[in-house]
């Protein structure tokens, strides 16, 4: 029987895609390679000195970076910490977890606010909501403090004292990464502050006429971190910025439709704000955390058994890019035990999103 058809391997043959790297194909790039050896990094724009100040925020995903970083002994910038308190009494009050006690950042309109807070561009929000045990927490990071505050003033003094490391962390920060993590939001109808979770989940008790459900688009979404990268740029003109989106799937949905469908909605988002960004910054560049896991390749096999959490293998495969492509000395090529030890843990992990969970647990 006769083919038809042209081949594409003929020697004469030119056409746009004839010199193109092999990164360029699926065939070549993915398929022809085993999944845990798949490295979607191609041209990073910089990479991280031993001796740059370090700062990581965002989603629970962003603590396994850091933990990379400080294991690997890199500069991690912590600006708030109490060296009066214990190792353990640290850890319980999450500091040193990040580089100021915010805890998850999953917006960008929650960093762009936090900076503009800290920085005096906007009124300092000490909104404190009271728990059922009769403590009180922070309204814009409500899990920093497991023990609870005793009162609304010990909420304010925390949140100023907090305010000037966070300040402290913008202006020292030599590389800043940020993993994106979330559209969905609860804000205050007054001011239109995000607050880390809804109102009456962990504190306070929700208001239709105080506070609303927000999803944000690509623009609002894109918009608020070009903001914030020309505010940060300002008073640190020298520093970068590394991008990131989570590859942990949203625990609960407010829209009326399956979880599937607004994690497909906010993961796009993000993707896209992310990659409008980089094209209009050049020193702020995009590590694909969200590829190397969830890509067809691996086949689920970065997921623990809820089909959400990222296991160790998961963890691992994303950190050894990282430090391969974005690390003065290159990294490792394999994790060591103890990384995997330290990944495998999910409960090691801080993640505000987990108290969705009380709703119905």
């Amino acid at each position: 029987m006769a083919t038809y058809g042209i081949n594409m391997h003929h020697p004469e043959l030119r056409h746009p895609y004839s010199d193109v790297p092999p990164y360029q194909f699926w065939k070549r790039s993915v398929s022809a390679v085993e999944a845990h050896l798949i490295d979607p990094v191609t041209h990073a724009r910089f990479t991280v000195g031993k001796d740059d100040a370090v700062a990581t925020a965002g989603s629970c995903f962003a603590q396994h970076i850091s933990r990379r970083i400080r294991r690997s002994g890199y500069r991690y910038l912590v600006t708030e910490e109490r060296a009066d308190l214990s190792a353990e009494e640290r850890t319980r009050a999450n500091y040193g977890v990040f580089p100021a006690r915010f805890g998850n950042i999953y917006t960008t309109m929650q960093l762009l606010q936090l900076f503009e807070e800290a920085f005096g561009e906007r009124g300092t929000s000490s909104e404190a909501w009271l728990r059922p045990d009769g403590r009180y927490v922070d309204a814009l990071r409500q899990q920093v403090e497991p023990g609870g505050f005793a009162t609304p003033d010990c909420v304010a003094r925390d949140r100023a004292l907090h305010l000037k490391c966070v300040r402290r962390m913008f202006e020292q920060a030599d590389v800043f990464i940020f993993t994106l993590g979330l559209t969905e939001a609860w804000r205050s109808r007054d001011d239109g502050t995000v607050f880390s979770a809804a109102p009456g989940v962990l504190g306070g008790a929700f208001d239709s006429n105080r506070h609303e459900f927000v999803n944000f688009s690509v623009e609002e979404t894109y918009c608020a971190l070009r903001d914030f990268l020309a505010k940060f740029h300002a008073i640190n003109p020298t520093a970068k910025a590394l991008l990131t989106v989570s590859p942990v799937p949203l625990i609960a949905t407010y829209e009326d439709r399956s979880v599937l469908a607004s994690n497909a909605y906010s993961k796009s988002v993000l993707r896209v704000a992310a990659d409008m960004t980089i094209r209009d910054h050049d020193w702020v560049d995009y590590f694909p955390s969200y590829e190397i896991i969830t890509n067809s390749s691996a086949g689920g096999l970065y997921y623990q058994s809820d089909h959400r959490e990222v296991n160790s293998l998961g963890v691992a495969h994303a950190m050894r890019c990282f430090m391969r492509n974005y690390t003065a000395d290159g990294g490792s090529c394999y994790a060591t035990p103890w990384e995997i030890e330290d990944y495998t843990t999910s409960r090691q992990v801080i993640c505000d999103e987990k108290i969705l969970n009380l709703a119905r647990d």
